[in-house]
């Protein structure tokens, strides 16, 4: 396993580490092999292992719904998300604007970099949740969309 080098009073000794079990040691020292208890329970490194939590996608859509529809058709209310934790920098509509797929609602600065975030449906602006200067996690409802 490891092996040393020790001079106590002016003898050399070389000394291996054989094997390690609890806390009885095999060693051999200049030759010879002894079995030694040692004192304190060694510990063995492990490597770590990672633990990750279950993640969770920040849409509001169930598994169990369809994704695919003709845009056309009217979808009720809706919340804009938001994609990441930030700070909003600049809100471009207000409560009762119309607004279209991919109109500019706001932005979100995360990460030093400013996002534009978009509408994903069409409708009427209901109830805008955020205020400039305002921070907001993942997921959280900025603005509320509904026909």
């Amino acid at each position: 396993m490891k092996k040393f080098k020790f001079t106590i009073q002016g003898n050399e000794y070389d000394v291996e580490i054989m094997n390690v079990e609890d806390n009885l040691a095999e060693i051999e020292v200049n030759g010879t092999t002894y079995k030694v208890e040692v004192e304190k329970k060694l510990q063995q490194t492990k490597t770590p292992k990672l633990v990750r939590s279950v993640v969770a996608p920040s849409t509001e859509s169930h598994a169990s719904t369809v994704k695919t529809s003709s845009p056309s058709s009217l979808k009720g209310a809706g919340h804009v998300k938001s994609p990441l934790p930030g700070t909003i920098l600049n809100v471009f509509v207000k409560e009762g604007d119309t607004v279209k797929i991919g109109d500019k609602l706001l932005i979100l600065e995360a990460m030093k970099m400013e996002n534009n975030i978009n509408a994903d449906k069409e409708g009427i602006i209901k109830s805008i949740k955020i205020r400039v200067g305002d921070s907001v996690l993942e997921g959280d409802s900025l603005i509320e969309i509904g026909v």
